[in-house]
């Protein structure tokens, strides 16, 4: 396979195919705002929708997102303050759900979807699902710990990270400094180098992140007091992947599960640090593929 000079050296092919998949951009306006997504697969199937964590944006997920565009139609949004999306003055959980919404249906999905969520993402799939419980075929939450503060908001508190923006003076200057929150132990660098190169917006004086941080301003109080009374209302099928070194712990791991009504799997990514598109990539997407094959051929079970 020809190599792509946009790609790190070391990106083996799997990566490659992923990233080759043809996509489309697309955006739809939620309240005011421009939100954006990619879209892989024929229009018009059953759907999968991908929804990154605080910080991040859509193409966190192309590498895995892309690699079921021959069964689905996938769509990753950019939250609004995120990515290519518009930035607002104030941000709201709910708001944000309905961003999910729309980009499902403006993304060309057929039916219910299937929502996926990463970190803060896994919160806003949280609350999609509670909110929209009959227009939903399932959701997957990625190491997002309800019962503990977010590590970005709790960052930002601390003022270590999403701080005042910063320029740089070139890309590669940029993609040297980019750093997530919380770190972890292992990255895979050619991941790591592409979700950076995306994460950049070009500004007067050179570049910077895309990212609002008024976001972690408004959430001061934590994301937690939103998604946890929520977290009793989802009536569609769930299942929660909690990395080996993440955020959830096996104890908050039981915790979701009793909340859920016992019908929820919890499933571990062996060796995946809380980003695990980021070190674990193939282990999360056979992770994802399992469940979505036996959602397809079993019948659920429903909380008491």
């Amino acid at each position: 396979m020809a190599l792509d000079p946009e790609l790190h050296p070391d990106a083996p092919d799997w990566f490659r195919r992923a990233l080759a998949v043809p996509s489309t951009d697309g955006s739809v306006v939620v309240d005011g705002a421009a939100v954006h997504h990619l879209a892989w697969g024929a229009p018009g199937r059953r759907g999968l929708v991908f929804v990154h964590g605080g910080g991040a944006h859509a193409h966190w997920w192309t590498h895995i997102a892309a690699r079921f565009a021959d069964q689905f139609r996938v769509v990753a949004v950019d939250l609004s303050g995120h990515g290519d999306s518009d930035h607002r003055d104030v941000y709201a959980m709910e708001q944000w759900t309905d961003e999910v919404m729309a980009t499902a249906a403006a993304g060309g999905i057929e039916g219910r979807p299937v929502v996926i969520g990463h970190s803060m993402g896994g919160f806003v799939t949280i609350v999609t699902a509670a909110r929209y419980p009959d227009q939903l075929a399932g959701v997957v939450v990625c190491d997002s710990p309800v019962t503990e503060p977010d590590p970005e908001v709790a960052s930002y508190r601390l003022k270590e990270a999403f701080g005042r923006p910063r320029s740089y003076a070139t890309v590669d200057e940029a993609v040297g400094r980019f750093r997530t929150v919380p770190p972890q132990p292992n990255y895979l660098d050619y991941v790591i180098d592409r979700v950076a190169r995306r994460s950049l917006r070009p500004v007067d004086d050179g570049w910077q992140w895309k990212f609002d941080r008024r976001i972690f301003e408004q959430f001061a109080g934590s994301m937690r007091g939103v998604a946890l009374p929520y977290l009793q209302e989802v009536r569609c099928r769930f299942a929660l992947l909690r990395s080996e070194y993440g955020l959830v712990t096996p104890g908050i791991g039981a915790s979701m599960y009793e909340a859920l009504g016992r019908v929820a799997p919890v499933i571990e990514i062996p060796e995946a640090g809380h980003h695990a598109m980021l070190d674990q990539p193939l282990l999360l997407l056979t992770a994802l593929r399992t469940l979505l094959a036996d959602w397809d051929h079993s019948e659920p079970h429903r909380a008491r």
